[in-house]
């Protein structure tokens, strides 16, 4: 009795389970349910043979699996604006031809929309300071058409940093053609001013960041927006200038000064010798990258760079027109130059420039 129970059992299960396959995959068009009882069975299809064998007809047919839907062109990008980050991605084929890999050198040139800081003497503090022309009051520097001019070497960590180490020139600054400098009287008279050539060499660290992944697409992909840091060291020279102050100051009534007394002084030049300073320096740049043919990429970029300070010597060399009186009433230029010379007496100023440019990169 139990032998007989369990062949009904495995029987039911034989024959059910071609039941259950036939419902959830139907791969084949010709294996269909058929009969009252959803007996699964092969039925004729248009290319199918009927062959007799031994007085039993045996069906032959070709059996054609289903063919799956297919879904040609791109795939969408991965994420939109409604998602919680909000970031859009790119597949790889999106923006590879912009990724950064490898070594690169870089040349760049820019044009210096704006040079900020300027000069002042900073020993308006010591006794007498006066009576040597320079900047009493904060002067800003001249400068002519800029175009500073840097070289990097530097490679790619990964797709959205690189590192470089970059050298930067700038030139065409200069001391200020006029300045304001004391007239002892607690006022300012016009100075003029020759020469103050200012120059700066910067070598800095930088490091570069991707930020396509937060901005999405640019011009379609063509561009990666990307920002920057770096910092190093500056050389910032000054070449030697000449302060010229022509104001004739008094220094008493002739009418009551004896033959060969000190009445007054004019034409006063303070010759300040130029310098070289080293300066702590750092820049911060944004910019878009963009791709042409044979491994090149082009970065247009806005740069802030601050160079520290540019600072002369110390060393001044003052040459003046004394007057003295004749013991008449009058006075007289004096036959010889006086001259002095001061040390540790400095002037100096902040350079700082925002610079727009481009640069050429050759990835390898």
């Amino acid at each position: 009795m139990k032998k007989t129970s369990i062949s009904a059992v495995l029987t039911g299960v034989l024959l059910g389970l071609p039941m259950a396959a036939g419902a959830a995959y139907p791969a084949y068009p010709t294996y269909q349910t058929a009969g009252s009882n959803g007996q699964m069975m092969y039925l004729p299809s248009a290319n199918s043979q009927v062959v007799s064998v031994n007085g039993v007809s045996q069906t032959y047919g070709n059996v054609v699996a289903a063919q799956p839907t297919r879904v040609t062109g791109g795939l969408p990008r991965v994420g939109s604006a409604q998602t919680a980050a909000g970031r859009q991605y790119y597949q790889p084929a999106d923006y590879d031809r912009l990724a950064d890999s490898g070594l690169y050198v870089g040349l760049s040139v820019a044009y210096t929309a704006s040079l900020m800081g300027s000069m002042s003497a900073d020993y308006t503090g010591e006794k007498d300071a006066y009576t040597v022309p320079g900047a009493f009051q904060d002067a800003d520097f001249d400068s002519d058409t800029m175009i500073p001019l840097q070289v990097s070497v530097g490679a790619a960590i990964n797709n959205d940093i690189r590192v470089d180490f970059s050298y930067l020139r700038y030139s065409g600054m200069s001391y200020p053609n006029t300045v304001q400098t004391s007239d002892g009287a607690g006022g300012f008279v016009t100075a003029q001013v020759d020469g103050g050539a200012i120059t700066a060499n910067a070598t800095m660290l930088n490091i570069y960041y991707n930020i396509d992944s937060f901005t999405g697409y640019l011009a379609g992909g063509s561009l990666r927006p990307y920002v920057g840091a770096g910092v190093g060291i500056s050389l910032n020279t000054i070449a030697d200038y000449v302060v010229y102050d022509n104001t004739f100051y008094s220094v008493m009534d002739p009418a009551y000064a004896w033959a060969g007394q000190l009445t007054g002084v004019s034409d006063i030049y303070a010759y300040h010798n130029g310098g070289t300073s080293e300066q702590l320096a750092f820049m911060l740049e944004g910019g878009l990258t963009t791709e042409l043919q044979g491994g090149l990429k082009l970065d247009f970029f806005v740069r802030y760079a601050n160079l520290g300070k540019v600072k002369n010597s110390g060393s001044i060399v003052l040459s003046q027109i004394e007057w003295l009186g004749d013991g008449a009433g009058g006075e007289y230029e004096a036959p010889y130059d006086s001259v002095f010379h001061y040390t540790n007496w400095y002037e100096s100023g902040r350079l700082g420039m925002v610079d727009a440019g481009v640069r050429l990169r050759l990835q390898f």
